[in-house]
């Protein structure tokens, strides 16, 4: 996968892009990162990118030209399908399910914004998608993409070390991941749960699977609607929620 970005502030990409599984993700050349400075194509000599918005009102606007033209230098540089995704607080809400979707194309390009917003041309001509990662505003979109890319790239074949890894993620299943636990058996008095020392495979999966419900019942109930469910699964539900 090739993914572009575009911001005002690459340097804030550094620390994040050049540790731990993204790094190594770039090492085995599963993904090529590359982050692009808008301003360098803004095409006038002061390299502004923002000006006064039409009708008055509070704040900048981001200019067309800038991410216009950049968008179109790396456009002639690729001839296959690429998403160009806007990272802004009106976007759709991003999800396990859309980083899935992503993860299976060859080239992403994500633009980071600041000041007060874009101007809409940019959304109604450039972009294809529109993301947000939640009911908030940050300062810009470099810590939007940050969370976009690095949940995208750990899905990508070979990034992590076992399929599984991602694929009993919370979210990945529908529901929130089961409690784990590892060495010592006893720490402090607090036990591992017999159930994981027994070795009876089915008895440690139906444990998992009733404590992933359980603890989405208790912290994310909404997620339930959307997954489809066995009778005595419901019915282990409906017990638990009794005693809430």
């Amino acid at each position: 996968m090739n993914i572009h970005i575009l911001s005002l502030f690459p340097e804030m990409f550094t620390g994040v892009f050049n540790s731990s599984i993204l790094k190594k993700a770039q090492e085995k050349e599963e993904v090529a990162i590359n982050v692009v400075n808008f301003r360098d194509f803004s095409g006038n000599k002061h390299h502004q990118v923002d000006d006064y918005p039409y009708g008055g009102g509070a704040g900048m606007v981001l200019k067309p030209e800038p991410i216009f033209n950049a968008v179109e230098a790396l456009i002639t540089q690729r001839e296959h399908k690429r998403r160009i995704i806007l990272l802004c607080p009106q976007g759709e809400r991003f999800t396990q399910q859309k980083a899935e979707e992503l993860a299976n194309e060859e080239e992403l390009l994500l633009i980071c914004g600041h000041y007060e917003g874009y101007d809409e041309r940019i959304r109604e001509h450039l972009v294809t998608d529109e993301i947000s990662i939640g009911d908030f505003v940050l300062t810009g979109g470099e810590l939007a993409a940050m969370t976009v890319v690095d949940s995208v790239v750990r899905l990508l074949p070979n990034v992590l070390g076992k399929a599984e890894s991602h694929e009993q993620d919370s979210f990945s299943t529908g529901l929130l991941e089961h409690p784990h636990y590892t060495r010592p058996v006893e720490f402090r008095g607090y036990k591992v749960p017999d159930v994981l020392l027994s070795g009876n495979h089915a008895a440690i999966d139906k444990w998992r699977r009733e404590q992933s419900l359980k603890r989405t019942v208790e912290r994310r109930p909404d997620l339930l609607d959307r997954v489809e469910l066995e009778e005595a699964e419901i019915q282990f539900i409906n017990e638990l929620k009794s005693k809430l």
